[in-house]
């Protein structure tokens, strides 16, 4: 090999090294990977920056946008309610997610259906108690295995297809890698649920131990025109708020105070509940439960505008010693009182009846000005918006649901390229108002496309330099021992390069040195086609090889060893399978 290739190699090994140890962000290692090769010359500048054109991190970067729109319009809530449902444990939970996301892989693209589930796995999570690093990597990995099912599946399988076509004149039909793909799934999944209760870390976020956090107490009224009206407590996700407690139903004159989960609710009903913060957001994007003041329909703002704000009264506030009514908060304050905690104190009555103190934490609804205002203000200790909690625009859920469907379906028939589909879908739901532009320049998650564009960008030193060629043609030429060796061989190339380049550029770099090797020992391709097509998509031991393992690293709360420890046993399974599988169908 050449220096170039040498010091490639090495650069790579310092990153991976710098990932495993887990101490500097990803995003910095690879850049910093990225600045050595491109300084020592053996990037140009165009090939280093390559990776920021490239359509998948552009399609990535888009679709953030595209679901903050679900988010913002409650549509992931309708996804976790409708698809996701009430897991029994943790083992059924990774059931109930890995299964309705691989089948959904078989014919989308994969980046769409892990964006879309994101968030919708990370409330489900937080709902039932759950750590969401228990969740994250069989997310993705269920999407990989599920894109091995179908010739649509995956881009890889239509670039190994493409590939074949223009060397054969004969391509895959529509279904035939399920002869694999389907036995694969069942390995996936047996091989997460068996392994993930001692590989993948149970760490849990802050709200698990709510009971040392802040307890509001906060009324919320049932919408007589809202779905929840005839619904039981149960039916209604109110017993599946983590850190929240419903204290009493106010239905008129009666009082109900040990609230059974099968009470049905009626209109105008009044919801006594006492909690975290955290989960009172949460209670806030129900559809169906309003805030029982009637100050917040009088704030000179519409609602998906305003933000939820904590602010802790002052002794110099002028509202101190008087209730929330008596002192005019909202006329004062254009701001909205929907909750009130008091060192843990259970307050009693009607939120505009509470005479507050100082030290009272107040939860506001009002706009995000409120904060800058109010920073130096004397009146309060304390005031801070709380990230996420802007109210709901329910009514425009169909159109974002539409919106997504729109884009899916364009992608998957080949109608539009899945950049173009994304772009639309993102403008379209700007336009609607599913979502505001501050809401979408904040969704952008920049850690993750960095690290993709970077990676791209070193992957494409690998090739440059001739140093993947290199170590391909010296692994293959090691198999002369027969077709069941070579075919291995290939396996482990594919795979060790998906990781480490990207599966569409180790697929091509794979299939004419298979090709080759096939007509030297005198057997079908088809084998080595099929295992190249299979193993390309078998990233799981890196974050860094396939954009779905990235898009969860950081929702996931992963480090570099936690893919290490989950996918290499996982890729073992798999190449197990395919020795077994692949030589049965598509016979040497």
């Amino acid at each position: 090999m050449t220096p170039e290739a040498w010091l490639t190699l090495a650069v790579i090994g310092l990153c991976l090294g710098l990932l495993i140890h887990g101490r500097i962000a990803p995003d910095i290692i690879m850049v910093a990977g990225l600045t050595l090769l491109l300084t020592t010359g053996i990037l140009t500048p165009a090939q280093a920056l390559s990776g920021l054109s490239n359509e998948g991190m552009v399609t990535v970067g888009i679709m953030f946008v595209v679901v903050t729109g679900l988010r913002d319009t409650g549509a992931i809530a309708w996804v976790v309610q409708h698809l996701l449902g009430v897991p029994r444990s943790t083992m059924n939970a990774q059931l109930r997610l890995m299964t309705p996301v691989a089948a959904m892989s078989a014919f989308l693209n994969n980046t769409p259906v892990v964006a879309m589930m994101i968030p919708a796995v990370q409330d489900w999570a937080r709902r039932h108690q759950i750590s969401v690093s228990k969740l994250m990597i069989p997310l993705s990995y269920a999407t990989i295995a599920g894109g091995t099912c179908t010739l649509i599946g995956t881009s890889t399988n239509l670039v190994v297809n493409g590939m074949l076509i223009k060397e054969t004149g004969q391509g895959l039909k529509m279904f035939e890698l399920a002869w694999v793909g389907l036995p694969l799934v069942v390995v996936v999944f047996l091989g997460i649920i068996l392994l993930s209760r001692w590989l993948l870390p149970d760490r849990r976020p802050a709200i698990s131990q709510f009971e040392e956090s802040r307890g509001y107490t906060v009324e919320m009224m049932v919408d007589p025109n809202g779905p929840l009206v005839g619904k039981t407590v149960e039916q209604a996700g109110l017993r599946h708020l983590p850190g929240l407690y419903l204290i009493e139903i106010d239905r008129g004159e009666q009082v109900l105070p040990a609230v059974s989960r099968l009470e049905h609710l009626q209109a105008d009903d009044r919801l006594i509940f006492a909690g975290a913060v955290e989960s009172v957001i949460d209670l806030q994007k129900i559809k169906g439960l309003n805030p029982a003041t009637d100050q917040i329909f009088k704030l000179d703002m519409p609602r998906p505008e305003r933000c939820l704000i904590e602010a802790v009264i002052s002794s110099s506030c002028p509202l101190a010693g008087k209730s929330i009514r008596e002192g005019r908060f909202r006329t004062l304050y254009n701001a909205a009182v929907i909750a009130v905690s008091r060192s843990g104190e259970q307050l009693k009555g009607k939120i505009g009846d509470i005479i507050l103190r100082p030290g009272d934490t107040l939860l506001l609804e009002g706009h995000p000005s409120f904060v800058e205002q109010q920073r130096n203000s004397r009146d309060f200790y304390l005031v801070s918006r709380l990230e996420g909690s802007s109210p709901l625009n329910h009514d425009k859920a169909p159109i974002a649901i539409v919106i997504m469907i729109c884009m899916v379906l364009a992608a998957a028939t080949g109608w539009l390229s899945m950049l173009q589909a994304s772009l639309l879908a993102a403008g379209a739901m700007l336009i609607t108002r599913c979502t505001r532009g501050s809401n979408a320049r904040a969704a952008v998650d920049w850690q993750i496309l960095i690290v993709i564009a970077a990676s791209l960008g070193i992957g494409k030193a690998l090739e440059t330099t001739g140093a993947a060629q290199t170590i391909a043609d010296t692994f293959l030429s090691s198999t002369g021992a027969g077709p069941f060796l070579a075919l291995f061989i290939v396996y482990i190339m594919t795979v060790l390069f998906t990781e480490i380049v990207t599966n569409n550029t180790a697929a091509a770099l794979m299939f004419p040195m298979a090709r080759a090797l096939s007509k030297s020992l005198d057997v079908s391709y088809m084998p080595f086609m099929i295992t190249i097509t299979v193993a390309a998509s078998m990233s799981f031991a890196t974050p860094i090889g396939y954009q779905t393992n990235l898009m969860v690293l950081g929702p996931g709360g992963y480090r570099f060893t936690d893919y290490m420890k989950m996918g290499i046993p996982l890729t073992i399974m798999v190449g197990i399978l395919v020795m077994l599988i692949v030589p049965q169908v598509w016979a040497f």
